[in-house]
C-alpha cells in the first residue's frame, strides 16, 4: 500500500509545498515536546538524563500511537478515507519543496546582486552567523543546508515511510523534532537532550548512508561526478562532528565539485569544521541551483528504488 501512497504524497509536496499553518503536525509534536519537557523537568528527584529520556519516549510513543489511531479510524470509516489520511500524513512528513523554496530564495537574491537579502534568506536555513558572509559563504551555507536536509527532511522520512507507512514516517519526524529542540551541547540540554540526540543518530544511521547511493545515481543522471561522490565520502564523511550528516554533505560536495565546511561563526564565536569535498570549486548562485536539482533527483531515485525493492520483495514472498 505505502509503495503507492508515497509517490502521491511526494506529488502533493511538489505541487503545494509544506503548508505553513499552526496545526501542522510538526508544530503539534513540538508543542507536545515542550509541555512534556516541563512536566519531567518538574520532577525534582529525576536525573536530567533520565528526565530527557522519558520525555523522548513519551513524545515518540504519543506521536506514533496518534498516527496509528488516525489511520485505523479512517480505514474503519471508509477505505478511501484511510487512503486520504495516510497520504496526507506522509505528505506532512516530507519537505523537498520547502527545502527547494528556501534555497531558491537565497539563489535568486544572489542572482539579483542583493547580498544583504541573500544573507537574511540563508539565515532561515542555517544556525550560523550570516551577517558577514560574502557571496561564496552564502552559497556554501545554502548548499550545506540542502545537502544535510536532503537526508533529514526527505530521504529519511521516505525510508521509514516505505518500511512502516505513516507511523514509521512520524516515528522519524518525532525523533528529528526532538533532536532539533533538545539536541544541543549547552548547559541546559547537554544531559536532558542526550537521549533525543542519540536516538536521532540511530534513526539517521541507515538513511544517511543510503542517501549517498541516491546522490551518486542523481549525479550520474545530471552528468556531474558520481565517482567523486564516493571518493569524497570515503575521505571526509567521518570527519564531521555528526555521525551521519557528513555522509550527505560529503556526497553533495563530491558530486558538485566543491568543498563544504571550513570556518564559520556561531554567536560571534569562530569555529573551524573539517572540510568535505575533493576540490575547491567556486561557489555562487549556480552551485545552489545544482544542489537543488541534485536534491530532487536523488529524492525521486531514493523513493523509486525503495518502492521497487519493496514491491519485488512482496511479490517474492507471495509466490
Amino acid at each position: 500500500m505505502t509503495v503507492l501512497l508515497l509517490p502521491l504524497a511526494f506529488l502533493l509536496d511538489l505541487l503545494f509545498g509544506d503548508p505553513q499553518w499552526f496545526l501542522h503536525p510538526v508544530r503539534l509534536v513540538g508543542k507536545l515536546a515542550s509541555s512534556t519537557e516541563s512536566l519531567f523537568r518538574g520532577i525534582s528527584f529525576l536525573p536530567l538524563r533520565m528526565a530527557g529520556a522519558l520525555t523522548a519516549a513519551a513524545v515518540i510513543t504519543a506521536t506514533v500511537v496518534t498516527v496509528l489511531a488516525l489511520v485505523v479510524a479512517a480505514f474503519l470509516l471508509h477505505p478511501l478515507a484511510g487512503v486520504v489520511v495516510s497520504v496526507l500524513l506522509l505528505y506532512f512528513a516530507i519537505a523537498p519543496r520547502d527545502l527547494y523554496d528556501h534555497a531558491s530564495a537565497v539563489r535568486d537574491a544572489l542572482r539579483a546582486g542583493d547580498l544583504e537579502l541573500a544573507r537574511r534568506k540563508v539565515a532561515m536555513m542555517v544556525g550560523r552567523d550570516t551577517s558577514t558572509l560574502d557571496e561564496e559563504g552564502v552559497a556554501r551555507a545554502a548548499v550545506e543546508s540542502v545537502a544535510e536536509n536532503t537526508s533529514d527532511g526527505v530521504t529519511a522520512p521516505l525510508f521509514y515511510g516505505l518500511l512502516f507507512g505513516p507511523a514509521g514516517a512520524w516515528l522519524y519526524k518525532a525523533s528529528n523534532t526532538l533532536d532539533s529542540m533538545f539536541g544541543y551541547r549547552n548547559e541546559r540540554y547537554r544531559e536532558f537532550g542526550w537521549a533525543s540526540a542519540r536516538f536521532d543518530d540511530f534513526m539517521n544511521y541507515l538513511p544517511s548512508r543510503l542517501t549517498v547511493l541516491a546522490v551518486a545515481g542523481a549525479a550520474f543522471i545530471l552528468r556531474l561526478d558520481p565517482a567523486g561522490v564516493f571518493r569524497s565520502v570515503k575521505l571526509g564523511a567521518t570527519l564531521h562532528e555528526s555521525p551521519n550528516a557528513g555522509y550527505p554533505e560529503a556526497a553533495f560536495a563530491g558530486a558538485l565539485g566543491v568543498t563544504l565546511g571550513g570556518e564559520r561563526s556561531y554567536g560571534g564565536v569562530t569555529k573551524t569544521v573539517p572540510t568535505l569535498g575533493l576540490r575547491e570549486g567556486a561557489m555562487d548562485a549556480t552551485t545552489i541551483t545544482g544542489a537543488m536539482r541534485l536534491m530532487y533527483v536523488a529524492s525521486v531515485l531514493f523513493m523509486a528504488c525503495g518502492a521497487g525493492l519493496l514491491f519485488i520483495l512482496s511479490k517474492s514472498l507471495q509466490s
